[in-house]
């Protein structure tokens, strides 16, 4: 996928990141012995933790990584086009044909679209192509030992920790960024826990190499959230002259109707639809022209990931892909 490391955000959901202190003092091994000491405590098995910190050490690359994260330079427009581009839009389209059955299941459980589930999938993970290489466990250590975050890191190690004495995962199976998001839906360990499900009923939660679960995990992240079925997540309208969009306000909800009433049009000139759906302007950052209206169903696309560039590509992806 394109990362999103170009995005703003982080992984569903990385905190902010906050400026760089130094390293944490003290020896990795020493930091594996707390570690060690407070998850069996927490009930951690001795032959878990055996098995998930044989052999490990710091990954440079990953400190680099977190050390050198670009500020996100694209304008909307070439962000939208790189994102929403034609190969991706034709994968998407195999993707969605190759499991309609399985997203239809899915659908009807969970009552969230099947096209903006596999228009997440395809934005994390190049559906399902790009999952990571990195071995979780080491990655979340190595940040957790960094100092930088090492609260927020020790508790996503702490969860990994219980996802493997889960039996849902080996350790050698647990790949994923180097900020320790992991599977199709580069979901946090956290958010593993609270909301990854096993839909192919095998007992375990398997979002790596099982499509059933990696894509009903995504599904109940939206529903979770607050998905409303059967709405939009909007569309791309055509605003009156004279607006600002520099200043527009981007909070209130109005009715589609009042939105008609304003001047706003659909974005081929037809007329807005007189429906009583409440939406509010979404208008891309760094962007030279194009607005939106946009009601629920984005907000909770954007609990996925926050930026408004990311959950508008995630919008006109699954418009695309289906």
């Amino acid at each position: 996928m394109f990362r999103r490391r170009l995005l703003l955000g982080g992984v569903a959901c990385l905190p902010l990141l906050p400026p760089r202190r130094a390293a944490a003092s003290g020896s990795f091994d020493g930091f594996l012995d707390g570690v060690r000491a407070e998850a069996r405590r927490a009930g951690i098995s001795q032959a878990t933790l055996n098995r998930a910190f044989a052999g490990l050490r710091p990954n440079e690359r990953v400190l680099e990584l977190d050390r050198r994260q670009p500020e996100t330079v694209l304008t909307w427009e070439q962000y939208r086009d790189r994102i929403v581009s034609p190969t991706r839009v034709e994968n998407g389209r195999r993707a969605y044909a190759e499991n309609r059955a399985l997203l239809d299941a899915i659908a009807a459980r969970f009552r969230v679209s099947p096209r903006v589930i596999v228009a997440i999938w395809g934005m994390e993970t190049n559906y399902g192509t790009n999952t990571g290489g990195f071995g979780v466990i080491e990655a979340l250590a190595t940040l957790a030992w960094e100092g930088r975050r090492a609260s927020y890191f020790r508790s996503e190690l702490l969860a990994a920790l219980r996802v493997l004495e889960g039996g849902h995962i080996a350790p050698e199976r647990m790949k994923g960024s180097w900020a320790g998001a992991m599977g199709q839906p580069q979901f946090m360990p956290s958010n593993f826990e609270r909301l990854a499900v096993d839909f192919d009923g095998d007992g375990r939660r398997d979002i790596w190499d099982s499509r059933a679960d990696a894509l009903a995990s995504i599904a109940n992240y939206l529903a979770r959230h607050g998905w409303r079925e059967g709405e939009p997540w909007g569309f791309e309208v055509r605003p009156p002259p004279g607006l600002d969009r520099e200043r527009v306000d981007t909070e209130s909800r109005r009715p589609l109707r009042d939105w008609a009433r304003l001047g706003f049009r659909r974005a081929d000139g037809a007329p807005l639809p007189a429906s009583d759906l409440e939406v509010a302007l979404a208008v891309p950052t760094r962007s030279s022209g194009q607005v939106f209206l946009a009601g629920q169903n984005l907000r909770v696309i954007r609990r996925y990931n926050p930026p408004i560039n990311y959950g508008l590509a995630v919008g006109l992806l699954a418009d695309r892909v289906a």
